[in-house]
């Protein structure tokens, strides 16, 4: 087998994998038909609201409140939950900041709970010993676009009284023993930001079956108003969290092409976990019996470096990069400790509430593996492309592995 591109072989592809996002003709007809129709707030257009019931019908959600981001989506749903200042919310340590912040923009605490490292989802067996007289809500994440194990995490909600909002900003098209991610719990939220598998650049919903908090929801993302009050009528401490007529737009088109390409991720990541399960030191995350549809935002497996010479997983992504594969090592730090948020200085985190929170002393054990030597990426592009597209990242990571001494020299 030839060297390692690293030092000096031939790479195994030269090619690059499907861009993001895709666009069409079609989807700036949409943007320029709205922007001609002069209608550009929602308020007084009707491509949002469309959009809104057509992604809510696909989650099996009843009601469906667009917003301009998933942070905000987030916020709102544990605004409407009844999350303030001093209540805290289990999350998983293993996820984009947003979870977490979305918490603190409450004035609430985060409480940071380990992952199980067969999934990277919030591990139900240690939620309940995180749980005190403060908690108020669960939040899991659907990390990766893979469903959280809901049926223990409901159970837990129930027995204790607590909120469960879905965080499933990765998650779009989702589905858990046949039912979309979203509304199972009490209410969730998505993202459309430009990486999502559903995107307009920005853009946000919050979906729930709950009609009270689907209209408390829709109230705080609309000023505080109520659909039974006049329009200068505030009932509630909001702001304006509204999505454009442009995004529904965009959203509306993108739509067309997203069963297509959701059912192509599919196939290519069943193809990726039966072709890279094989390789010594690699071991796909698993797809539990309960998830009925695996959204695949992102391909994840674990690397043991013993397999490949003792290589670090930094040295490991730099050589698939090397071949011609776009590998990422996700994230690199716990979200307890990003250096935001040791400095304590914002919201009740400058009163007595938080004063004794310390999350720089935390040590939650899959959570380190999985920032600092485990977990590697594809992201959800590069299932978009063909099978000898996926062939080649399968030669790349075996080649690594025939060359596993090498890999380790530098």
């Amino acid at each position: 087998m030839p060297h390692l591109a690293l030092h000096g072989g031939p790479a195994v592809r030269t090619t690059p994998f499907p861009s993001w996002p895709i666009y069409t003709e079609t989807d700036a007809k949409a943007v320029g038909e709205a922007v001609l129709s002069g209608k550009w707030g929602c308020m007084s257009g009707e491509r949002v609201s469309a959009f809104a019931n057509r992604f809510a019908d696909m989650q099996h959600a009843s009601h469906g409140v667009c917003v301009t981001n998933g942070t905000t989506a987030l916020v709102l749903a544990l605004q409407a939950v009844g999350v303030g200042p001093g209540d805290e919310v289990i999350v998983p340590a293993y996820t984009f900041i947003a979870t977490a912040n979305a918490v603190l923009m409450c004035n609430g605490i985060p409480v940071y709970v380990d992952i199980d490292p067969e999934t990277y989802n919030l591990d139900p067996a240690l939620v309940e010993q995180a749980i005190t007289p403060r908690t108020k809500a669960l939040m899991p994440v659907h990390f990766a676009g893979l469903p959280a194990d809901m049926e223990k995490l409901l159970a837990i909600a129930r027995k204790h009284g607590l909120a469960l909002v879905e965080d499933c900003a990765q998650a779009h098209g989702a589905q858990w023993n046949r039912r979309g991610v979203g509304p199972i719990g009490d209410i969730g939220g998505f993202s459309f930001q430009s990486s999502k598998n559903l995107n307009a650049g920005e853009g946000g919903i919050i979906l729930t079956n709950d009609d009270k908090l689907g209209k408390l929801a829709d109230s705080l993302a609309n000023c505080g108003r109520s659909d039974d009050g006049v329009w200068y009528g505030h009932y509630r401490l909001a702001g304006n969290h509204r999505m454009t007529e442009l995004q529904g737009a965009l959203l509306m088109t993108q739509m067309e092409r997203f069963e297509e390409q959701t059912n192509r991720r599919h196939e290519n990541g069943e193809y990726l976990t039966e072709h890279l399960r094989k390789i010594d030191g690699i071991r796909p995350c698993i797809t539990p019996a309960y998830v009925s549809r695996h959204a695949r935002h992102l391909y994840v497996f674990r690397y043991r470096s013993e397999a490949f010479g003792g290589a670090s997983k930094t040295r490991f992504v730099e050589a698939l990069r090397a071949e011609g594969i776009p590998a990422s090592p996700g994230y690199s730090i716990p979200l307890y400790k990003q250096p935001v948020f040791m400095l304590k200085n914002f919201g009740s985190f400058a009163s007595e509430l938080h004063r004794d929170y310390d999350f720089g002393a935390l040590y939650l054990p899959e959570t380190e593996r999985a920032c600092n030597d485990e977990a590697v990426w594809f992201t959800q592009s590069v299932l978009l492309g063909e099978k000898s597209d996926m062939d080649d990242i399968v030669r790349a990571v075996a080649k690594i592995r025939e060359r596993r001494q090498e890999l380790a020299e530098r």
